[in-house]
């Protein structure tokens, strides 16, 4: 399964960029080019979401059945 997320882009006063992911409150991200703000916003977006799943998963019983792509 895909997701795509909104990624809002804005020149940096002191240069490069930052950017945020209005979907995944908290995801942000930084970089001199375009590409590596987009970079940075994918990783910091990467590891939020895999934390919370950890998170999630840490109150289900190790036999409780898992299943992904459903």
């Amino acid at each position: 399964m895909k997701s795509e997320f909104t990624a809002i882009i804005e020149a940096a006063p002191e240069g490069g960029y930052w950017a945020v992911c209005p979907e995944i409150p908290g995801a942000n991200g930084q970089g001199e080019t375009i590409n590596e703000v987009k970079y940075s916003l994918k990783q910091a977006i990467e590891l939020m979401l895999e934390d919370r799943r950890d998170d999630c998963l840490r109150g289900f019983l190790n036999d409780a059945i898992r299943e992904k792509g459903f």
